[in-house]
């Protein structure tokens, strides 16, 4: 085993991660790299759970509220991001935690990416026009035509995929699944990997409470300052994508509000379909006691 350790938390939206990660980096005396992608942007705060003041002050974070919107930043910028501020970490730490919902930005710094070509970034701004004037139903119709296996078994209602997968397909003018699955580089360190899981009940509650406690703290504010910028790619996400629709007066308040606590369970139920491929992931429930949790860690890293 490698002297250094990851130890990465996973899980759906709104099962604790933040918590854990904090009370695992204070007892490690350690720093946080966060691996969700929703929160890079300084501009979205509300709508994507940012840490608070109290737990950005409790320990170290990296990768939190550190690009603008108008940037472009990609997975795999941030795997480079990520794998050069581990190099540094490590340079005094034997334990870093890392912490997100983002399964690919997970699996990006853990395993590494497909080597994927380089495209010309006004492939991606036409598809987002295309996402945004007629629908997920646009992009899922192009992808089964220019890259039928990958539809078969691509998230057909995450868009982030099908515009990467599409973006590739045309700017390579090559299939996207060829360029999957190749070999990549062993990591420098080991990873432990922690998942959080709960009764789906559980967490449909917890993402309802969530939702409304963002709405009363100011989500809609936060949408409209960004809603001259809502064919950005960094906010072709829920929580604004559906407010966007109520600013243009297609949805109610209420309907969009139902359809973001909708979209947020769809989006919890895809996440942990990702996290579960993982065999080695060590599954804790969402209310376990963390000393129970920490041992377990400990063992593991004495084997």
């Amino acid at each position: 085993m490698n002297s250094k350790t990851l130890i990465s938390v996973v899980g759906p939206t709104a099962i604790g991660k933040t918590k854990l990660a904090i009370v695992l980096a204070q007892h490690f005396s350690t720093e946080i790299v966060s691996a969700d992608s929703r929160q890079f942007f300084k501009e979205m705060t509300i709508g994507t759970a940012v840490p608070d003041t109290d737990e950005l002050a409790a320990a170290p974070h990296h990768f939190i509220q550190h690009k603008s919107i108008l940037e472009s930043y990609s997975v795999g910028n941030f795997e480079k991001d990520a794998l050069k501020k581990l190099e540094q970490l490590f340079t005094e730490k034997d334990i870093v935690v890392m912490v997100g919902g983002s399964g690919l930005y997970v699996d990006a710094v853990a395993k590494g990416l497909d080597n994927f070509p380089a495209v010309d970034s006004n492939i991606r701004e036409d598809l987002n026009v295309l996402f945004n004037n007629k629908g997920i139903i646009a992009l899922q119709e192009k992808l089964a035509t220019l890259d039928p296996e990958y539809y078969n078994k691509v998230d057909k209602d995450n868009p982030h995929r099908l515009i990467r997968a599409l973006e590739v397909c045309i700017g390579s003018g090559k299939a996207y699944s060829t360029f999957l699955n190749q070999e990549k580089p062993k990591r420098p360190f080991s990873i432990i990997t922690v998942g959080i899981m709960a009764d789906r009940e559980i967490i449909y509650d917890r993402i309802n409470t969530r939702v409304d406690i963002m709405v009363q703290n100011g989500l809609l504010e936060e949408a409209k300052a960004l809603l001259e910028h809502q064919n950005l790619n960094a906010l072709q996400t829920v929580g604004y994508r559906e407010l966007f629709q109520f600013f243009s007066g297609d949805w109610t308040l209420e309907f969009a509000i139902s359809e973001i606590k909708k979209n947020t369970r769809r989006f919890a139920k895809r996440q942990l379909t990702w996290f579960k491929r993982n065999k080695d992931t060590h599954w804790v429930n969402y209310d376990d006691d963390s000393k129970e949790i920490i041992e377990a860690i400990e063992d593991k890293l004495k084997a």
